[in-house]
């Protein structure tokens, strides 16, 4: 099981020796010591807590933690405030831009442990109630609203090297019929199925399988351009054949079958997130106009306007 990680802000090398003795055999301990290189630190390690000195050259601990709570890539990061300056007026300040508590100098080994493992517990928690949040019940595949939310992120990570970013929207073809036919339970066994299909083929860490609504899934592909996109939705359309559900109502095969459509761009800022679905979609009613249960794949450029077009069975 991975450790938690703790990050130790103080301009002070004894202080942060102290610290990591008291917490080293429980956590995983890195250290900052200064406000700048604390940040950095943060946005390429992600930590699970802050410790943070109050009392720092240059950039004090109370700008760090408003820095850190007015970035919305740390601010769900716990800060917790360490100092010696034991004043009413200052704890209420630190309290007031974000932190979460306050231990006072000179350390004590046992309430440093007690205070940064309750707050584990409690970071533990809201990161299992965030995941439900954005998780869908019946797949376990991520929701639309954490979709829409990678994507944004994929776009502004990508558009600094104007890198390939795909998008794939599929749909179930004919799927009003396969309830009307073998009922809700037999929709949903199906739909889970899919997103299990899914799962096995958009398997890299960087891919973001998504239950994009109903019927309706969506896939995030950094790095993979038109091509590379089309090989991997050609696999989903595939094994999905291979899962040979029956579908005695479907117009296009006596199984269950997918439409798809795919989108892909160089990520550049003038280029809306949202984009890439709108294509995308366009893309899998292409699908559905030529007969469904094939895929259909457009790049487009800076501008929005689509550049190639194919549909392949």
């Amino acid at each position: 099981m991975t450790r938690a990680t703790i990050l130790v802000v103080d301009d002070e090398i004894s202080n942060i020796e102290i610290i990591n003795a008291i917490l080293e055999d429980q956590y995983e301990v890195c250290f900052a010591i200064s406000g700048a290189q604390a940040l950095e630190t943060m946005r390429e390690l992600q930590p699970d807590l802050v410790l943070l000195d109050v009392l720092m050259p240059e950039m004090d601990g109370f700008e760090v933690c408003k820095r850190i709570k007015n970035d919305p890539d740390l601010v769900d990061i716990p800060v917790i405030f360490t100092t010696g300056l034991g004043d009413t007026a200052d704890e209420m300040r630190g309290l007031s831009l974000g932190a979460i508590d306050y231990v006072t100098k000179p350390i004590q080994p046992a309430i440093l442990r007690a205070r940064v493992t309750n707050h584990m517990e409690l970071k533990s928690l809201r990161d299992q109630l965030a995941n439900l949040a954005v998780t869908d019940a019946l797949t376990g595949l991520k929701n639309r609203r954490y979709l829409e939310r990678t994507l944004r992120a994929e776009c502004a990570r990508l558009a600094r090297d104007e890198a390939w970013l795909s998008v794939i929207m599929l749909d179930i073809d004919f799927f009003k019929q396969f309830n009307d036919t073998y009922g809700h339970p037999a929709g949903d066994r199906c739909i889970a199925m899919i997103a299990a299909t899914l799962k096995r083929v958009v398997k890299r860490a960087s891919d973001t399988p998504a239950r994009y609504g109903g019927e309706e899934f969506a896939c995030i592909l950094p790095d993979l351009g038109p091509a590379e996109a089309e090989i991997v939705a050609q696999e989903i359309r595939r094994q999905v054949h291979a899962l040979n559900i029956p579908h005695i109502r479907s117009q296009a095969e006596p199984y269950v079958t997918v439409s798809i459509g795919v989108a892909s761009a160089r990520c550049h800022s003038s280029i809306e997130p949202g984009t890439w679905i709108t294509f995308a979609d366009q893309e899998l009613y292409r699908s559905k106009a030529a007969g469904r249960d094939r895929v259909s794949v457009i790049e487009f450029s800076g501008d929005a306007s689509g550049m190639e077009t194919g549909t392949h069975g």
